[in-house]
């Protein structure tokens, strides 16, 4: 009977685990989208200010 009692003991602390590993996932997941979105308008950004540079050097130069 006391072999049963650790199973399901350990059982339910893998559940647990699993649960808060779960939790950490999304919470990456949800990190990481933001990191993508961050990163797409940092690129853009400076793409624009590549176009305005290139446009301003280009001016001065004639």
């Amino acid at each position: 009977m006391q072999e049963l009692e650790r199973i399901t003991a350990r059982r339910s602390e893998l559940d647990a685990l699993a649960e808060e590993l779960a939790k950490q996932l999304q919470e990456i997941q949800a990190e990481r989208e933001e990191l993508v979105i961050v990163e797409h308008v940092l690129t853009s950004r400076s793409l624009s200010l590549t176009v305005v540079g290139t446009r301003y050097v280009a001016k001065a130069v004639i």
